[in-house]
């Protein structure tokens, strides 16, 4: 069942009075109860031991009578109604309670057992009646048992009136710690929604109980990192649009030099070798790009095979130690006795290959070397891992290099104009990339002297 809508401070308030109402029942119920019985019990025993008394002083002095008499004016100053029944069993009193109550029936028990216990009901009242045989007949004692619990009756009253306080504060005191857990959760869920509308310069206080104040935080954390994350965005976007214009210019204002003639017949090759080579250099960013954009969709497809690392590596190293050797590079290839079976998307691994070894020939100089290894390692959870690894003698990266080397420009934008930099998207294809394969890539420092990228992925 669905509970209706409400606000949190409602729904605490409801369920602190609804307790505290439960609560008091449960007490009152019990309480009266309890206070009833017993003071039923002490009725009944006060009343007994006053008839015991009244027979005492009855049966005290030479004149029966007249000490019966005393006995029945000391019940009259209590305000026990009493009545006397002489030997033949007449019931003398002028108290209509007395008349109505007893039967002749007790008349012959008080005569013959010489006493009498029992509670009668009277046109609608419990009457208390208690009788004990004397020397002249008997003497008997009524009372309503509403006259003889009117202190009790009072003392439940004083019980109903503390457990409707008690319900009373209990609402308040509800409401106030709705009070004190919602109003921080509402200044929370305006800041959540002032994010949501694009602000990003909201601050919450964290307060109230431990667990608001930490939603507090986590909406400030966020806010931080939305902040972070929209800015180096716009970073992107810019390096970007800035390497986006940079082979456009060029082709644009070439493309206008030969369309106006402007070009001499024997210039007409050099200005469409440049042509080609910036529209290249743009189809290697904007294919960088969709790579990213797939990496980031659901739709991302990778095919599974068992492949032979090392035979991966194989053919990798065939094509680039060519392209190495043509920029005086020197390209080595080490592969471990059997560098193990992984099942993974060969193309997409050899595409991952390809981005590094071709990060690392853009800053090795001539005569450094590249190396790509193959080994396996034992892994964490006892199975065994493929590792691929890619190795320069080129510069290098520094210890807060390696903290943001797979984050999109972030090296592009601290090196462009030291050093060969590409389009500033590959390591962050390569990280994508083993992440959907299953695996893990890290970067260090090569002993060559450069910078080491190691790929680990789950040996079959």
């Amino acid at each position: 069942m669905r509970l209706p809508a409400g606000t949190l401070a409602q729904r605490i308030s409801a369920l602190a009075v609804g307790v505290a109402v439960i609560t008091a029942l449960l007490a009152g119920v019990l309480a009266v109860n309890l206070v009833h019985r017993s003071n039923a019990a002490a009725a009944r025993t006060t009343l007994g031991n006053l008839a015991d008394l009244a027979r005492a002083a009855a049966d005290q002095g030479p004149n029966a009578e007249a000490a019966q008499q005393r006995a029945r004016a000391m019940l009259r100053s209590l305000g026990i109604q009493s009545a006397a029944i002489d030997s033949s069993g007449r019931v003398s009193t002028a108290s209509p309670l007395l008349r109505a109550t007893l039967s002749p029936a007790d008349v012959r028990t008080v005569l013959a057992t010489g006493s009498l216990s029992a509670q009668r009901r009277i046109e609608g009242h419990r009457v208390l009646i208690e009788a004990r045989g004397t020397r002249t007949g008997g003497i008997v004692l009524a009372q309503r048992r509403s006259e003889a619990t009117a202190a009790a009756d009072r003392t439940v009253r004083r019980i109903v009136w503390a457990l409707l306080v008690a319900v009373g504060i209990a609402a308040l005191l509800g409401l106030l710690v709705a009070i004190r857990i919602s109003g921080p959760l509402r200044r929370t869920a305006d800041a959540a929604h002032a994010l949501a509308d694009g602000r990003r310069d909201v601050a919450v206080l964290a307060e109230g109980p431990a667990e608001v104040a930490e939603v507090a935080t986590a909406v400030n954390t966020l806010a931080a990192a939305l902040s972070h994350s929209e800015a180096r965005q716009r970073e992107f976007l810019l390096s970007v649009s800035h390497e986006l214009r940079t082979p456009l210019t060029a082709i644009t204002g070439y493309a206008e030099s030969l369309a106006e003639g402007v070009v001499p017949p024997e210039q007409a090759a050099e200005v469409g070798a440049v042509v080609l080579t910036e529209s290249r250099r743009l189809d290697r960013l904007v294919a960088d790009l969709l790579d990213l954009a797939r990496l980031d969709a659901q739709e991302f497809r990778v095919e599974l095979f068992d492949i032979d690392l090392g035979q991966l590596c194989r053919d990798a190293g065939r094509v680039w130690s060519g392209r190495c050797a043509t920029v005086g590079v020197r390209f080595e290839l080490e592969l471990s006795a059997g560098p193990g079976t992984v099942r993974t998307d060969p193309g997409r691994l050899r595409q991952v290959l390809d981005g590094l070894l071709e990060n690392a020939l853009r800053v090795t100089p001539a005569g450094a070397p590249i190396v790509l290894a193959a080994r396996t390692e034992p892994g964490p959870d006892g199975r065994g891992l493929a590792v691929a690894e890619v190795r320069d003698g080129g510069p290098g990266l520094t210890e807060d290099d390696l903290a943001v080397a797979f984050q999109r420009s972030a090296l592009y934008q601290r090196y462009r104009g030291v050093r060969q930099v590409g389009t500033g998207l590959g390591l962050a294809i390569v990280a994508g990339l083993v992440g959907r394969l299953g695996g893990t890539v890290e970067a260090g420092r090569a002993p060559e002297g450069g910078a080491r990228f190691t790929v680990r992925l789950p040996a079959v």
